[in-house]
């Protein structure tokens, strides 16, 4: 088992920069800012999935019994499994597993049951509420749907959640499961979701999409909330290449998580514990940081933890100038579906030897060798994808090129 070698063969994303690989990377090599006004919110700007249509990827009977957040992930799912020329019917259903990443959960659904509860009464309420919400809904659904009967579950740590699945999907294709699918989608728009995130200090008051989210920048002014996010499909190396795959983008090398054990919300005062976390990663991928070529960052979009993961870096990679880009300026932070959606960027990095570029940065800090343009990079072998969750989550893994 300890051969057994765990790749990312198919990708579905559905994100502010596309529905589908090809349209989401021509976006973001082009550098499109997908960032857009939210009317009737305090908050201003989010990242919106725009010309997304549900009824293309769920029927009505299940539409009704689930939330904006498991369409995405429905729907990222079939294009997947598509990419990946995987049909799970064709698989012994033992051998096939779901693990996902889950944050703010069914909260439009939740919504509007709450409304029918205090306008019309208990019975206005629909069955299907216990369910709808649930952070684990999307796991569930797609267990159903594909009939998934490996390994079902789901991680919750905000925005480090997809790394935390990508790691539990590795273990799982290493320990014998010959398909495992993973990543994360969220849906945190709705007005209860947007409600609840305008109190938060580190969410951007600005107007001007050019101006919101822009991590590393001296004058950042917090981040944007976006929808979305990308689900991965990671097979053992050796069944995908004999049963024909046409794509192995990369390989999950290495994975890592530490907690700061500091405060419910604040960040930890020092780093250490993200340092670890990536030191850990690449220690495992059987890697030096001399090795990474790129690293997708958090990038928090305040100066204060901005300026915490500049000094978590130079504790990894020294005086090196490592490439960094953080291509979910893009589109805003996706909570559980932002490291899902990172993982996506740097397999396609790796498989098109091409770091998608950080849009929209000012002057940045700490002599950040950050990537402003999609640059073409020879040799690129190794990706470094980091992310941080509300209340000390940190999390990092390494993928290789195949």
């Amino acid at each position: 088992m300890s051969r057994r070698r765990a790749v990312i063969t198919g990708l579905g994303v559905v994100a502010p920069t596309g529905i589908g690989v090809s349209e989401h990377w021509e976006r973001s090599l082009a550098g499109a800012t997908m960032i857009s006004r939210v009317e009737g919110s305090p908050i201003r700007l989010a990242g919106q999935v725009e010309g997304f249509r549900e009824e293309e990827f769920v029927d009505s009977k299940l539409r009704v019994q689930t939330d904006r957040w498991t369409w995405f992930a429905m729907a990222a799912t079939q294009l997947a499994l598509a990419d990946a020329a995987f049909d799970p019917a064709r698989e012994s259903p033992s051998d096939l597993s779901v693990v996902t990443a889950g944050g703010s959960g069914g909260n439009a659904f939740g919504q509007r049951e709450i409304q029918a509860l205090w306008s019309r009464g208990p019975r206005s309420v629909s069955a299907y509420q216990s369910i709808g919400w649930f952070y684990a809904a999307s796991s569930g659904q797609l267990s159903i749907r594909h009939q998934l009967k490996g390994a079902c579950g789901v991680l919750v740590a905000d925005a480090a959640g997809g790394i935390d699945a990508l790691r539990e999907a590795a273990r799982l294709v290493r320990r014998g499961t010959e398909g495992v699918l993973t990543g994360g989608t969220e849906a945190p728009l709705s007005p209860y979701a947007l409600a609840c995130q305008a109190g938060e200090e580190t969410v951007s008051r600005e107007s001007d999409p050019a101006r919101a989210y822009r991590p590393f920048a001296p004058d950042a002014g917090g981040y944007v909330p976006a929808e979305g996010g990308a689900i991965l499909l990671v097979e053992e190396r050796e069944s995908a290449l004999g049963r024909g795959t046409p794509s192995v983008y990369a390989e999950i090398a290495g994975t890592a998580s530490t907690h700061d054990a500091h405060h419910i919300t604040d960040a930890a005062p020092d780093p250490r514990q993200y340092a670890r976390a990536m030191r850990e990663a690449i220690a495992r991928a059987g890697l030096r940081p001399d090795d990474i070529g790129v690293v997708f960052a958090d990038g928090a979009g305040t100066p204060e933890r901005d300026a915490l993961e500049v000094v978590a870096l130079t504790e990894v990679f020294g005086s090196r100038a490592v490439p960094v880009t953080v291509p979910k300026t893009m589109t805003g932070r996706l909570c559980s579906g932002g490291a899902a959606l990172d993982l996506a960027w740097a397999a396609l990095a790796l498989a098109d030897q091409v770091i998608p570029p950080t849009v929209n940065a000012g002057v940045e800090v700490g002599g950040l060798d950050l990537v402003r343009e999609a640059r073409t990079v020879s040799g690129l072998s190794a990706a470094l994808v980091v992310a941080r969750g509300s209340g000390g989550f940190n999390s990092a893994a390494v993928l290789t090129a195949v």
